[in-house]
């Protein structure tokens, strides 16, 4: 019997997404470790002739995409059929939190912006009791970057630049990483940190999640949640 692992569940998460894949889509693609997967999995539905297009939510995923084959939008008005992407933290609602690679800020713009968002992980990062074991992302314009880390700091957490304000994302800002401890209303969490100038993006994602694919000992659950989010 094949030894499972974390990299064997978050395998089995990513080809369990492929099935949602149809001929004619258009995708998103999020970034990390399990997404990588997905990636290898489209690869091979474009070598059986399946027609994908798509837009990355970073520079290495739309590498590897490209090198699989996938047709790469740079820009696109309409609503996509689905985004697949995996997350730092899942709680029972399906609210997320997400950056840890960097890349919130065009992951939420594709979420927001798809018909489908499924979340694919494996069991460690599904979290029973809430979110919050895993820093909070919160992506800051440089400019008087301090000011915005004190006025987010306001709000009950601690913050700290990543690499020490080295660390720059494929759109030319920081990441702070700030623990609030458990977080009890994510939304509203969400919401004031998003409203303080200086702040592009914060990495916690309510309402937007449509089912996700959690992965455990080498079985895979289907969680679904509420419509989400749309415009």
């Amino acid at each position: 019997m094949p030894l499972v692992t974390q990299e064997s569940d978050k395998k089995a998460a990513a080809i369990e997404a492929l099935k949602l894949v149809r001929d004619g889509m258009m995708l998103g693609i999020g970034t990390g470790s399990t997404v990588k997967y997905f990636i290898d999995g489209l690869s091979d539905l474009v070598k059986a002739g399946v027609r994908l297009r798509a837009v990355a939510t970073s520079i290495e995923s739309e590498t590897l995409a490209r090198n699989a084959g996938i047709a790469i939008e740079n820009d696109f008005s309409g609503q996509l059929d689905l985004d697949v992407d995996g997350a730092d933290e899942i709680d029972a609602e399906g609210n997320l939190i997400k950056g840890g690679g960097g890349a919130l800020l065009r992951e939420k713009i594709v979420a927001y912006n798809s018909k489908t968002v499924c979340i694919i992980a494996d069991s460690t990062k599904f979290k029973e009791r809430g979110l919050g074991e895993f820093r909070v992302p919160v992506e800051v314009i440089p400019y008087l970057k301090d000011m915005t880390r004190k006025q987010v700091e306001k709000l009950g957490g601690i913050c700290i630049f990543r690499k020490n304000g080295e660390f720059v994302t494929d759109n030319g800002n920081l990441v702070m990483d700030c623990d609030f401890g458990i977080i009890r209303n994510p939304a509203d969490l969400e919401t004031k940190i998003k409203m303080i100038p200086g702040v592009a993006e914060v990495g916690i994602f309510t309402g937007l999640t449509t089912l996700a694919l959690i992965s455990g000992a080498g079985v895979v659950e289907v969680k679904k949640f509420r419509n989400p989010v749309s415009p």
